[in-house]
């Protein structure tokens, strides 16, 4: 082989191999963006149950009825 095509063959492989990283970051990221989403709508999730949960405590449901009753 004359150098000519070894060095064409070279920059051939660097090219394939840049765009296959490029894909490849592109992939992750876009993964990434996914998983925040879904993060984002369990925190709010969560966020409804603790506030649920903290208006269900018997203590409060308790002194709610209780000053229903005395107005």
């Amino acid at each position: 082989m004359d150098t000519q095509t070894i060095i064409t063959l070279l920059t051939i492989a660097v090219v394939l191999l840049s765009t296959v990283v490029v894909v490849i970051l592109g992939i992750a990221i876009a993964i990434l963006l996914k998983i925040r989403k879904i993060a984002n709508n369990i925190d709010g999730v969560l966020q409804n149950l603790v506030q649920a949960s903290e208006w269900l405590t018997p203590t409060k449901v308790l002194g709610q009825i209780v000053n229903i009753f005395r107005k």
